[in-house]
């Protein structure tokens, strides 16, 4: 039979239940290091045992409970040197990272946390799971985060695949699909494409006469044009009535409005209605440029490239995160607030007056 001391459990889980055998099984090493025999080779193994499930323990208190994200990311890290697969720990690094970058507004460590935001992902869809999905309600919601907070760390570094992230993350059911500011992110990396292929157009083709090039360019901007329409009217839609949305889903409805009434000839008729419904509808996807001529000639009118300001709430489940503002140009300062408290920023800059693209 296994000798055991007074006071030592049996077992790194009953160990759990408290310190006392910790530190028994360490005092009794540092009295008889040289010993060898049975009971110091348990030792040994259990005090290396119950130092990794208390560094989960931990770090699930840190991550979870209270939310100290700069202190559970050096601790992540160590459980992933012992576990490289360990799930809570990237997603701790990840989620974490994301959480930092909003709140201390320093994104240094950007691309360490995309990476184990990204490893996250590719652990769960392979069908891994945490203990408990803790501080994200359920799998889905935990995706729904994860593929946010990549597409918020890459928004500069890599917009057109923050785009993508975006898009997914709105797939999920999951707090995210119901939080405007997501459908504003998209929305705004469309604008900033829409930016490029306005200016790459008035370069080519301003002041000239109009050839199946120039039709063409204008079918692409115009395909971007209506998935903007469809990310403003997705926020407006989701921002509803929430109180700390309405000076963010007035500007959003602005701008949605000029759109609309650009893509239909000057009149908002359907507008309310597209509002309405288009949560019902399927996100669509980022659109595939365009080779050829559609069979219905595109409007030759685009306007001009409005700076479209997203103003809300990145809610982070579980944290206190503040107001993220994005400019086509630069970044509003914003105000940080406690969680669930009203968040403020500039006012967004007025719509350029607008220079279309030829009309005919």
């Amino acid at each position: 039979m296994r000798a055991k001391l007074p006071g030592m459990p049996t077992s790194p889980s009953t160990a759990l239940r408290g310190d006392q055998g910790l530190r028994s099984s360490q005092k009794y090493l540092a009295a008889c290091p040289q010993e060898e025999g049975q009971i110091p080779t348990y030792l040994k193994k259990w005090v290396i045992a119950y130092d990794k499930e208390a560094r989960k323990l931990k770090l699930t208190d840190l991550f979870v409970n209270q939310r100290k994200y700069a202190e559970a990311i050096p601790l992540a890290k160590e459980i992933l040197s012992d576990e490289p697969e360990n799930l809570t720990a990237h997603i701790a690094l990840g989620y974490g990272g994301y959480v930092l970058a909003v709140t201390t507004k320093n994104e240094s460590a950007n691309a360490e946390a995309i990476n184990y935001a990204k490893k996250a992902i590719q652990l769960i869809e392979s069908g891994k799971a945490p203990e408990n999905w803790s501080p994200f309600k359920s799998k889905e919601d935990a995706l729904g985060y994860l593929y946010y907070s990549v597409g918020f760390l890459e928004r500069a570094s890599n917009p057109t695949e923050a785009l993508t992230y975006f898009i997914k993350a709105a797939q999920f059911d999951s707090d995210i699909k119901k939080n405007p500011q997501t459908y504003a992110f998209i929305a705004a990396a469309y604008e900033n494409e829409y930016a490029k292929q306005s200016a790459d157009y008035e370069a080519k083709y301003k002041g000239k006469d109009e050839t199946p090039e120039s039709k063409l360019a204008v079918a692409n901007i115009n395909q971007l044009v209506d998935r903007v329409i469809d990310a403003l009217a997705r926020a407006v839609a989701v921002a509803g009535t929430d109180a700390a949305a309405q000076q963010s889903k007035a500007q959003w409805l602005a701008r949605l409005t000029e759109l609309y009434k650009f893509r239909h000839n000057q009149s908002d008729a359907g507008l309310t209605d597209l509002i309405a419904s288009v949560m019902s509808k399927p996100l669509p996807p980022v659109p595939t440029p365009l080779t050829t001529l559609p069979a219905t000639p595109a409007t030759t009118t685009t306007p001009a490239t409005g700076s479209m300001t997203n103003i809300g709430s990145t809610s982070a489940p579980g944290a206190t995160v503040p107001a993220v503002a994005e400019s086509l140009t630069s970044t509003p300062k914003t105000t940080t607030t406690s969680a669930g408290a009203t968040t403020s920023t500039k006012p967004p800059v007025k719509p350029k007056t607008r220079n279309n693209h030829r009309r005919h």
